[in-house]
């Protein structure tokens, strides 16, 4: 899977050109961050990283990726609406793993009390590399899905005006125009206006949780801004202003500061640092709500890597999609290998596996925000010290996917422009709206560009 932008790459004055031409035209389109030094205000913002030429994708493995992701939708869905499936499957995970402990107590105590939540919203991204087969061939293979704070559909919808402009400046028009169109933000806000106006209350509010430092909120204001267009008002408050001004009435509608909130869009909550006592008890609140929660508790549950790892078992599909031979083979056939590191004797040949051969493996633990993954040599001294303890099975192994590199130029702020070698991942956003009617099937939804 070659790029054509090898002589391109040799030239390191028109690199330079370009890289200036580049970021300005990314400052100017809004691909931006708030900078590390002030990440709380946006006097001073900079450009996100972003590649200065862009990455190919083979059409058939794109279209593969839209393909299943509607059935992704229906998977997600159904896991997290099948509690017997999560209480078995994370059995062992939540007697290790405090963090995922937690979120499962507050879904087992809003099953107790009874759902109030009527509207069911899905927001997800699917991520993919492409493994280089034995005949050199690019196969889609998925990485893992993400059913909380899936983030930079906002940024995203605002690059490829940057990369046209590029191979514009290069005289590539042809080029340029291969470039496909992509909107994931407008996509993002149709879900959650669509769960807005089935809550069915026109005064009602989206309040959209956010981080205190939130370094990436011009891509939450893409979306934001497109809600405003259709005339929904999005407040953004943090777990702790939840706990303090946060009610339910006795029908348990969500109210903050007095006003009505109909979607609750988690972009905060997916990691343990992120939760206090005060922070708990405001998820706890919001959960047991009937405000639309974007995931609810079974949902972001339904994206933890031992679900993902239990799903590749034979006939879980079958069983989670009974009558669905199609979207199991599509979902199969993105699956890498994954390997359960349950106490046991299929645990144990797991490890001795991955000890043996530590370049085909990754040790994920059950974690969201990148960055929480073991490889090499570290994850050997992780095994080691884990092949004996009950801990392990707060982690699953899964094989390491081996994407051709090729060579591009990262362009990062007060980075010097070099070309490296890079590998690609593709996301493809999902959204799926489903009301809680009796009788009434699961919605699909549908896919959104990368």
């Amino acid at each position: 899977m070659a790029t054509n932008w090898g002589s391109l790459l040799q030239d390191e004055q028109q690199l330079e050109e370009l890289a200036r031409q580049a970021v300005d035209r990314a400052l100017a389109e809004g691909v931006l961050l708030r900078t590390s030094q002030e990440p709380t205000s946006s006097d001073v913002v900079s450009y996100a990283p972003f590649t200065l030429f862009p990455s190919l994708v083979p059409s058939a493995l794109l279209e593969q990726a839209y393909a299943v992701q509607m059935d992704f939708n229906m998977l997600v869905d159904a896991v997290s609406q099948n509690a017997a499936f999560l209480e078995q499957t994370l059995a062992s995970t939540i007697k290790r793993d405090d963090f995922t402990a937690r979120l499962f107590d507050i879904h087992k105590q809003v099953l107790k009390e009874g759902i109030a939540q009527t509207v069911f919203l899905g927001l997800n991204r699917s991520d993919y590399m492409f493994q280089c087969s034995a005949d050199g061939s690019p196969v889609l293979k998925q990485i893992e899905i993400n059913t909380i704070s899936a983030s930079f559909g906002g940024l995203a919808s605002r690059t490829p005006a940057v990369h046209r402009h590029v191979l514009s400046v290069l005289s590539k028009t042809k080029e340029a125009a291969k470039i496909l169109s992509n909107n994931p933000s407008k996509g993002l806000a149709l879900g959650i206006a669509k769960a807005w106006e089935l809550y069915g209350s026109a005064n009602a509010l989206v309040l959209l949780i956010a981080q205190e430092k939130e370094r990436n909120i011009f891509d939450q204001r893409a979306i934001e801004n497109e809600l405003l267009a259709r005339n929904i008002h999005v407040i953004r408050r943090r777990f702790e202003a939840i706990s303090e001004k946060g009610s339910l009435d006795q029908d348990r509608r969500l109210f903050v500061d007095g006003q009505e909130v109909a979607v609750v869009y988690f972009r905060d909550g997916y990691m343990p640092c992120q939760y206090s006592l005060q922070n708990w008890e405001a998820r706890l609140l919001l959960e047991r709500s009937c405000a639309v929660k974007c995931p609810d508790i079974a949902t972001q549950l339904a994206g933890t890597k031992k679900v993902q790892q239990e799903l590749s078992r034979a006939g879980m599909l079958e069983m989670l999609l009974p009558g669905q031979p199609e979207a199991v083979a599509r979902l199969r056939a993105t699956f890498a290998g994954l390997y359960s590191l349950d106490m046991g004797e299929e645990g144990d040949q797991a490890i001795a596996e991955a000890l043996a051969a530590p370049s085909r493996f990754v040790l994920k633990p059950q974690r969201e925000g990148g960055g929480n993954n073991l490889y090499g040599e570290e994850m050997v001294q992780a095994l080691k010290q884990l092949k004996d303890s009950e801990e392990r099975a707060s982690y699953i192994l899964m094989e390491k996917i081996e994407p051709e590199p090729f060579e591009n130029c990262l362009l990062r702020p007060g980075s010097p422009v070099q070309v490296v070698q890079c590998i690609s991942e593709l996301g493809i956003f999902g959204v799926y709206v489903r009301p809680r009617i009796q009788g009434l099937p699961t919605s699909p939804g549908y896919q959104m560009k990368p």
